[in-house]
């Protein structure tokens, strides 16, 4: 079978060796009282610099951003000095990797924030539970953030772009999915601001394209991606409604004027085949409104995502999960050899255990 997965990919600035994308995991390795990168992250990405692109674990891009255990920050000089490492290992293993950016906003919690509340659009809890440095605890009701807030955030994203290009990053990708503080801003389950960030479709955009205006603006948009899972349901306090897809169908087209890296599109989480305000096939019903480079993820195998390269739905294939236990993707799916099987339990525990000691195949 012919590899489209595997093939070159080139437009604009983007140069992949090949369109198998290793897509952000949190693995929460960060211990460390800055919570910066190590040699043990160095190390971890070096393995994985086969790939096309790889693209960076979230990183919170302030102090209150915060919303995991031992994530690394891109706000501090000492993680910007961490991350060096890392993408000096990648570079010399010849990969390109990009650093994601992200705050969690509600979905956050006070053992995180000094004690503070997490921030959000509005006073509304998302009602899920989350893993904190003391073990799950359930979610609190969040600060609805005041405009000076929304403003000095999109300042915090501007600082962790420049501070990523200054740690030799090739990109950045903007986290505004999965029910983080993007994404929280987008849906009416968790804004009902009635100022100039909530209401209107327009108004619920603003705050991530402000953002994005600013990035683009730092660093250039040819180095700037954006993430979104548009058809989010019933998770992290976050469900369709009925202004959903035409929301997001403004807002995807809106993003054909800002000449991107890539943007990065996420299937559902859940199934909502047959659900009036949402698409179960993200790629295809996007395909035909953004004009670039398209990403598509979740839950692919090599037959899968070759498949849907091949029908045009979507230019790059990230994955997941495949890439903690199979460091050497990309050559697996080119010998067609057999996929390790990840040790779930060490996901997000600390040390080299399930992160760094899953072997490569054989020369």
């Amino acid at each position: 079978m012919q590899s489209h997965l595997l093939s070159p990919y080139q437009r604009g600035r983007l140069r992949l060796k090949n369109r198998v994308i290793m897509a952000p995991l949190t693995r929460c390795r960060a211990d460390n009282p800055d919570w910066a990168p190590t040699s043990l992250h160095a190390e971890y990405y070096r393995q994985r610099a086969g790939a096309g692109l790889i693209i960076s674990e979230g990183s919170p891009v302030s102090p209150m951003a915060i919303g995991y255990p031992y994530s690394p920050g891109i706000y501090s000089p000492k993680q910007v000095e961490g991350w060096k490492k890392v993408t000096r290992a990648v570079h010399d293993a010849g990969g390109i990797l990009f650093c994601q950016l992200w705050h969690v906003g509600r979905i956050s919690h006070p053992d995180f924030l000094g004690g503070n509340k997490p921030l959000g659009p509005s006073a509304i809890n998302p009602g899920t539970i989350q893993r904190t440095l003391k073990g799950r605890k359930p979610t609190v009701t969040p600060k609805a953030m005041t405009v000076e807030e929304i403003h000095h955030t999109t300042e915090d994203f501007r600082k962790a772009a420049f501070n990523a290009i200054e740690a030799d990053f090739d990109g950045v990708e903007i986290h505004a999915a999965n029910g983080y503080l993007f994404h929280q801003f987008l849906a009416k389950s968790a804004n009902i601001r009635t100022d100039n960030y909530g209401g209107s479709i327009e108004n619920r955009c603003r705050f991530l394209l402000e953002t994005l205006d600013a990035v683009t603006r730092e660093i250039s948009p040819q180095k700037t991606a954006v993430r979104l899972n548009p058809y989010l349901h019933n998770n992290k306090g976050i469900d369709l409604d009925d202004e959903t897809i035409s929301l997001f169908d403004r807002l995807v087209d809106r993003l054909n004027g800002y000449d991107l890296a890539y943007l990065h599109l996420t299937e559902p989480f859940t199934d909502i085949t047959g659900h009036p305000w949402g698409h179960p096939e993200v790629a295809k019903h996007f395909r035909p409104i953004y004009r670039g480079t398209l990403m598509i993820n979740k839950g692919f195998t090599f037959e899968s995502g070759n498949r849907i390269i091949k029908e045009g739905f979507a230019d790059l294939v990230a994955f997941g999960k495949l890439f903690i236990s199979n460091p050497d993707l990309p050559e697996r799916f080119a010998r067609g050899a057999p996929l390790a099987e990840a040790d779930e339990s060490t996901f997000y525990t600390q040390g080299p255990k399930g992160y760094i000691d899953y072997p490569a195949l054989p020369d």
